[in-house]
């Protein structure tokens, strides 16, 4: 038999298998940053990650453009490092510090908004219990509605605030299905997931919602910061009172991130445009912020669908804001401040041998 490897030299020693996390982006594994895939919830456990990302490809409650299915899968692989991720912004080596796994996505079928719905709470449930912060890649802003029911049920009795970015208020009323991605934020008050008071909004604009539901809105106690008061004061004073609202009377914040908060210049590939929004630097700056200020029980980010982006932009903005917070908590977890949640007694209760 020939040896074609020995004539050409292929065979050499110099020759050597580099770990798939070496290797350039567009090859290899498709998780969040070539992390490890864990799906099995004891193996999540016995790991005791600081962080674990999940996916929730579900966008059945979409009202205008789809492809939000798709999101989890583009803000994965939305990136461009490889071997090294050491964050300029923060001066630290994110993976090198941080624990953090992929444990895939939520068991979703199509066609099928209140499973959908269910699998999602059940996974993030799931993952939250071991201690983790779960991160979900959505999907449409319906999956927050499960996901933050999930991170409040397991910190109880810690109190959750939301701070959430997003162009529309998603305080929408149901009428017709279960509900849909303009109605999250309803649905977790009242079932009493998050209290009015701990809503902090940033980034409200267009023509939506009308006025009777804003009157509701304040009434709740919601706290609302539109695009005009970025505009008027800066994106860095509003961060900042968006801070100090989301501690006031929490004990830990879930944060949320509909992309469609960026302006379509920086964001096109989302279900629901809306011009005039915050740049990329302005959000990941304040994604920073937040994250390295709180105790972050949990967070999502939303809205991607890449059938309407257009060179990567807004999956690559989401990647993005994800790798900011986790780069804050990998600054948090260098300077000796925890990161892992401590979960509820009914959720230790159910993780220890003869409890029922």
């Amino acid at each position: 038999m020939p040896d074609y490897g020995n004539m050409h030299g292929w065979h050499g020693d110099e020759f050597v298998e580099r770990p798939d996390f070496d290797l350039p982006a567009y090859m290899g594994a498709t998780t969040f940053a070539k992390l490890p895939l864990v799906t099995d919830i004891e193996q999540v456990a016995d790991l005791a990650p600081d962080a674990v990302i999940v996916g929730a490809p579900l966008d059945d409650g979409t009202t205008y453009r789809p492809g939000a299915r798709f999101g989890p899968r583009a803000i994965r692989t939305g990136n461009n490092n490889y071997g090294s991720f050491y964050s300029l912004q923060l001066g630290v080596d994110l993976f090198e510090v941080l624990d953090v796994i992929d444990a895939g996505d939520a068991n979703i079928e199509p066609v099928w908004l209140e499973r959908g719905y269910a699998m999602i709470y059940r996974k993030v449930r799931d993952l939250a219990g071991t201690g983790a912060v779960p991160i979900v890649l959505g999907g449409d802003h319906g999956i927050t509605w499960p996901a933050a029911s999930a991170v409040a049920e397991v910190n109880h009795p810690a109190r959750i605030g939301m701070v959430h970015f997003d162009a529309h208020a998603d305080t929408g009323e149901v009428t017709g299905p279960i509900a849909n991605h303009g109605a999250p934020m309803r649905k977790l008050l009242e079932s009493g997931a998050i209290a009015g008071p701990n809503f902090v909004q940033v980034g409200l604009r267009g023509y939506w919602p009308d006025g009777e539901t804003l009157a509701w809105m304040k009434e709740k106690g919601f706290r609302s910061h539109f695009i005009t008061e970025i505009e008027e004061d800066g994106a860095e004073a509003v961060v900042d009172r968006a801070i100090d609202e989301a501690l006031d009377g929490a004990d830990a914040v879930y944060l949320s991130v509909d992309i469609d908060v960026l302006d379509p210049a920086h964001a096109p590939g989302t279900g629901t445009a809306e011009p005039g929004g915050m740049s990329t630097r302005e959000l990941l700056r304040a994604v920073r912020r937040i994250a390295g200020a709180v105790e972050l029980a949990g967070m999502d980010v939303v809205e991607v669908s890449p059938p309407f982006d257009h060179a990567d932009l807004t999956s690559m903005a989401a990647n993005r804001v994800v790798m900011e917070a986790l780069s804050a908590l990998a600054v948090k977890k260098r300077s000796g401040t925890g990161v892992r949640r401590t979960v509820g007694q009914a959720v230790r209760d159910e993780r220890t041998p003869g409890k029922t």
